[in-house]
């Protein structure tokens, strides 16, 4: 595997830390995740669910195939356990707030003093520094909201709507999971770790960067449109005869009018003295697009979407999840990891978006339960079985 031979300390709860300490676990990192006696919330995700659900898919994807301790750091034989772990790893990871990490000695400059080859990644909300700092942050409101991707999305008109689970927790994943990589880098270079900081807030203004590049440029950006009053017409969405809704995307230059006015079965369009120019058909947004809505809804999708293959033209089905699940090209391409489940045949999970041809990332072990390896990494810490004992007994570690 790939990164066999790194060991990541994730101490870290719901969605972005443990996402990207998921990742280098899928690449090979041995990941052991702490986490408190009660556990990760997360693993509680599904528990207010209408109908009644055994299992935890949403947990099971950020976590399979760690190993899992619980320690309580308030008591100080479960931070001295944790520091001894961190004093072993490549990498230390953590959601926690600075200001708890700081009282148990658990914080950056405490953990590099005794191992300087840590690296020490912290995601947080809204970063380390700042009036806001010390803010919690779920994806929705620092990422979603702060960050300006809630007003950019919704079109002109339309109140903001709530985001899908784990949306921006994943994108802050990603990021994470690069810049550890890069730090490990360094460090085989220096022989020194180095603090790596990630936020909610700079992942969504990143995720919109190419916005807000202009608004940061030009001080003004345009909000989007509802579908019928596109800003461009062969840059939208369109429904067939039978139901199906599909995008199409135009290439600057191309002659796309001409392919999508014939897909749609217009092609008396390219005739139409309204639409005879690029300004005209853009000015004439609204008409554009209802004409060739007028097309598009008389043919059946599978008409239309072989029109636009022969075309080479730019555009997807907009698929349901049970679509994507089912998709013969997301398989093919390697979008789904197979998870291994006790007494029972595997069953599928999204994979991390990185393929590596000839390393084999699937089956994957299913996600641990809360300290199921706890006396097992104590042990390794050089715990002697009494002490391992007391510890259990006491609360300090479960």
């Amino acid at each position: 595997m790939l990164l066999q031979g790194l060991k990541v300390v994730e101490f870290a709860s719901y969605i972005a830390a443990p996402g990207a300490a998921g990742l280098l676990c899928d690449w090979g990192a041995e990941v052991i995740k702490v986490e408190r006696p009660g556990g990760d919330p997360m693993r509680r995700a599904l528990a207010d669910a209408k109908n009644a659900i055994a299992e935890n898919p949403t947990f099971e994807l950020d976590n399979r195939g760690k190993r899992a301790m619980a320690l309580d750091i308030a008591r100080p034989e479960g931070r001295e356990a944790l520091m001894r772990l961190a004093d072993q790893a490549d990498v230390f990871l953590t959601n926690v707030r600075l200001a708890s990490l700081r009282r148990y000695g658990l914080d950056d400059a405490a953990l590099r003093a005794r191992n300087p080859r840590l690296v020490y990644a912290v995601v947080t909300g809204y970063g380390l520094e700042g009036p806001d700092a010390a803010k919690p942050g779920f994806d929705m409101a620092a990422f979603w909201a702060r960050g300006g991707v809630a007003h950019m999305t919704a079109p002109r008109g339309v109140d903001p709507f709530m985001l899908r689970s784990g949306f921006g927790d994943h994108i802050c994943s990603l990021a994470t999971a690069s810049a550890i990589l890069a730090a490990v880098y360094e460090r085989e270079r220096t022989g020194r770790g180095r603090l790596v900081e990630t936020s909610l807030l700079s992942t969504g203004i990143y995720t919109m960067g190419s916005d807000l590049a202009v608004q940061l440029r030009l001080g003004r950006l345009s909000r989007m449109r509802t579908r019928d009053d596109p800003l461009d017409p062969l840059g939208n969405f369109y429904q067939s005869a039978d139901g199906r809704w599909f995008v199409i995307r135009r290439r600057e230059g191309g002659p796309d009018f001409e392919v999508v006015a014939t897909a749609a079965g217009r092609a008396d369009l390219l005739d139409d003295p309204r639409f005879s120019t690029s300004r005209g058909r853009k000015d004439l947004a609204r008409e554009l697009t209802a004409e060739l809505d007028k097309g598009f809804n008389a043919l059946p999708f599978e008409t239309i979407a072989q029109r636009l293959d022969d075309a080479d033209m730019v555009w997807a089905p907009v698929q349901t999840p049970a679509e994507v699940a089912a998709d013969p090209q997301a398989h093919a391409s390697g979008c789904f990891v197979e998870i291994e489940h006790e007494g029972d045949e595997p069953y599928l999970s999204p994979s991390g978006p990185a393929r590596f041809p000839g390393v084999a990332l699937s089956p994957r072990p299913p996600a641990p339960a809360v300290g199921q390896h706890t006396r097992q990494v104590l042990a390794e810490l050089g715990y002697a079985p009494a002490d391992i004992d007391a510890m259990l007994e006491s609360g300090a570690a479960a």
